[in-house]
């Protein structure tokens, strides 16, 4: 089973509808995918009482000690992805998501607060020894700032392509308990997050052997 966190510190950076269109676009490619809410906002958690389909699972988590357990149960039960939401905060909970994740999304605005604020947990994550990439989130459609912003990223670690545009899809998607990709399929908030999902799954099973691979695939 592979674990991604989406970890930043600051609030309001875009994690749970990019954690929702993450888990919603790899469902759309077959995979078993479950959602872990590590933050007591419960924005996840509202988004799946809306939400028709029984999939994706969602647990809710607020004990850093359980963690370990639930990604056990729910590898032992075949889900093929993980995707942990955590709280906009460098918590014990979010410390202990890092240990246990595979690779670690910062997602972060293209404002100077944003990159500021991304520092302590880039820190958090190196001394970890974690695999990660910054997201360019919620970009405005032109202007110098998503270009500065993203060099200023890059120079600090590695950069997701593509950079996600700031769109009222996400949040229409969101409110109706959809991914994106499902509200609407031919949009380009939707060929964002798709493509987006195909760079974060080369990062998760870059490395694995042969053997490894053909057994994700049969479990998926």
């Amino acid at each position: 089973m592979h674990v991604l966190a989406l970890v930043t510190q600051k609030g309001g950076s875009g994690k749970s509808t990019l954690a929702t269109g993450l888990a919603v676009a790899a469902m759309g490619e077959g995979k078993r995918v479950a959602l872990i809410e590590a933050d007591p906002q419960g924005t996840i958690s509202k988004w799946k009482e809306r939400r028709t389909n029984p999939y994706p699972h969602v647990e809710c988590l607020a004990d850093p000690d359980e963690i370990e357990r639930l990604i056990a149960r729910l590898e032992a039960e075949g889900i093929w992805l993980t995707i942990i939401d955590t709280a906009a905060t460098n918590n014990a909970l979010a410390m202990r998501a890092i240990v246990e994740t595979d690779f670690c999304l910062i997602p972060a605005r293209p404002t100077p607060a944003d990159i500021e604020a991304a520092i302590p947990t880039l820190i958090a994550i190196r001394r970890l020894g974690r695999r990660f990439a910054f997201v360019l989130n919620q970009t405005p459609p032109r202007g110098c700032r998503v270009s500065e912003a993203g060099a200023s990223l890059n120079s600090l670690g590695c950069l997701a392509l593509p950079y996600i545009g700031q769109r009222n899809d996400h949040q229409d998607a969101l409110g109706l308990g959809l991914g994106v990709t499902e509200f609407a399929p031919a949009g380009k908030a939707s060929e964002e997050i798709r493509s987006l999902w195909g760079w974060v799954s080369q990062q998760l099973t870059a490395g694995l052997s042969d053997h490894e691979q053909i057994v994700l695939k049969a479990v998926s």
